[in-house]
């Protein structure tokens, strides 16, 4: 088979498609007037509001909270609605726990204080103790530095002199037994002297001799040896004294400062378990609830929108309550306000000081009105916790002068008037679709309807404001074709090329390939698309080579291959409808 007949068989193939959508088109878009709604564009006065429910509360109002620590239960409760004045008792908690723990906290602070003053008298004790321990070593330092002294300056001196006084005596004791040993033996020798009286002046010379080498030795000795021994040792005595002088005084400012740190934390700890008697004391008071002021009793259950997941349980007797809980509301004036929430939907368009209208589920017929004052910057955090699907704004309107018949917890509805319009062209808000990135409206001309790109201005949820592109008498469609609005396609040429060297285009098409799951009919269309672009990017050698082998192919083969090339013309022509057109445009 040649290419120019493969060309036709993919051009009969167009031609086909073509003509199939052309009748489902004509087929959906004859119908008669009578059968599809319609509405005439009206001129006239338009209001552009939102209507929210919300809860009646006292503009100015003292909140009354729970301040017992923990949890603790309802004993006594004043009525609601009850009129009461400065120091009337509202509420009274159970405060038997907090008895029990302030008597075993006053038997804490007299052991602390029993602690303390010991501490303090230890304290007086070890300071004593220290410096008498410091007195007596320095003492024993001074008299290490006197005895040093005493024998350098004294003493030895002393022993000195009484050697040398030992050594002349003894000198001159031997030259009186050398003189009397002389005459001795001169008596000796003339008979008149006998031979044991001359031993004995011969005895008597040499001990006189042996004297004075004695005194000279204990003189010696002392110089050389006593004297050396007794220095080193009054040294060693001044400074072992002195160290012990300095470990004294160290030992002392330790105790003292030990004895110090355990009354500071004596006293300390004295300090804290009589805070704890004061806030226990303290929390016993705040078991009984009075009034501040003059006003209104109004439980915070009832004039609350709703509690944790919408089940807060009525106050009353024998409740449990938590710590920081609120219990009673009293309004101070009569001046009032309407808590609603806002839709993140009308959030755009509402601002502060816009005016509401306001009705009172509880008084029919009566209308008030106020302005809003205040919207939060944030959603309602419980909301989104319960439904995140659900984002709406706590908002406050300000009702206008004073009304007594008003009362916090009342139901209401309040209409928040964005514009008003005297005159102008609307429609409703269901006739118009967006079509790309353009508003459009299917406008009745003959028998068929033809979409017309519009520009709108606000809306009310039910009426949309027209400026442009219709007048007044054009009758639209209520119901368009949703199949023809679009979503508008983005331009990414202008990203920066920051995740890849490709053409951000590119790349874009890319990943939107690779991700994008596909019905099994689909990706047959895909396929088939895929190889018609192949084959048209082919060259002229590569579709030669392509026909060798497509003429070598069995029948079978060769159907099957006209159907990967045209398959998906014809799956195409079942659902892709994707911009209706009229039969008589």
């Amino acid at each position: 088979m040649s290419k120019k007949k493969i060309y036709l068989i993919v051009s009969i193939a167009v031609v086909l498609i073509a003509a199939f959508m052309g009748g489902m088109t004509l087929k959906e878009t004859k119908h008669s007037d009578s059968e599809m709604p319609v509405f005439t564009a009206k001129r006239g006065p338009l209001t552009i509001s939102f209507v929210e429910s919300g809860t009646i509360k006292a503009r100015e109002q003292i909140i009354i909270k729970n301040e017992v620590e923990g949890r603790t239960s309802i004993i006594s409760l004043i009525p609601e609605g009850s009129r009461v004045k400065k120091g009337d008792l509202l509420v009274e908690l159970d405060a038997s726990g907090l008895e029990d723990q302030k008597l075993d906290q006053e038997i804490n602070v007299q052991n602390n204080e029993a602690s303390y003053i010991g501490a303090k008298e230890n304290l007086a004790v070890v300071e004593n103790q220290a410096k008498s321990d410091v007195d007596l070593a320095t003492l024993k330092f001074e008299f290490a530095k006197q005895d040093l002294e005493k024998y350098i300056q004294g003493e030895y001196p002393y022993e000195l002199d009484k050697a040398d006084a030992e050594i002349q005596l003894a000198n001159e004791e031997l030259a009186r037994a050398e003189e009397t040993l002389k005459w001795s033996r001169q008596l000796a020798e003339e008979k008149y002297l006998s031979k044991t009286e001359l031993q004995a002046d011969e005895i008597a010379e040499k001990k006189r001799t042996l004297d004075v080498e004695l005194a000279e030795k204990s003189k010696e000795l002392l110089i050389e040896y006593t004297y050396k021994r007794n220095i080193a040792q009054l040294e060693s005595d001044v400074s072992q004294t002195q160290m012990a002088l300095e470990r004294t005084e160290r030992k002392a400012k330790a105790d003292v400062i030990q004895a110090q740190a355990e009354l500071k934390a004596k006293e300390a700890e004295f300090q804290r378990q009589k805070d704890k008697l004061k806030k226990l004391e303290d929390q016993l008071g705040k078991t009984k609830v009075y009034a501040p002021a003059d006003g209104l009793v109004i439980y915070a259950t009832s004039a609350q929108t709703g509690g944790f997941r919408g089940n807060t349980e009525p106050l009353d007797e024998g409740q449990e309550v938590r710590e920081r809980q609120e219990l009673i509301y009293l309004p101070v004036g009569s001046e009032s306000k309407a808590e609603i929430s806002i839709h993140e939907s009308n959030l755009q368009k509402t601002r502060v000081g816009l005016p509401a209208i306001i009705t009172i589920d509880a008084m029919q017929g009566k209308t008030l009105y106020g302005r809003i004052s205040q919207i939060a910057p944030l959603p309602n955090a419980q909301s989104m916790w319960m439904n995140p699907d659900l984002k709406v704004y706590n908002s406050e309107v300000y009702i206008d002068g004073n009304d007594d018949s008003l009362r916090t917890g009342m139901g209401c509805q309040a209409e928040v008037i964005i514009q008003r319009y005297s005159d102008t062209l609307y429609i409703p808000l269901q006739a118009v679709i967006r079509v790309g990135s353009e508003p459009t409206v299917y406008v009745k001309n003959g028998n068929s309807f033809e979409p017309r790109a519009v520009k709108t201005g606000l809306d009310n949820n039910k009426m949309i404001q027209i400026e442009e592109g219709l007048k007044e008498g054009d009758i639209v469609l209520l119901s368009p074709p949703l199949k023809s609005a679009a979503v508008e396609t983005k331009n990414y040429d202008g990203l920066p090329q920051i995740l890849s060297d490709e053409p951000p285009q590119q790349k874009i098409t890319e990943d939107s390939q690779t991700q994008k799951i596909e019905t099994p009919a689909q990706a047959d269309d895909t396929q088939g698309q895929d190889r018609r672009k192949q084959f048209e990017n082919m060259t002229a050698e590569q579709r030669e080579e392509m026909r060798k082998k497509f003429e070598q192919m069995s029948p079978e083969e060769k159907e099957k291959l006209k159907q990967q090339f045209g398959g998906g013309g014809r799956r195409r022509s079942n659902g892709d409808n994707q911009q209706p057109a009229t039969s008589d445009r």
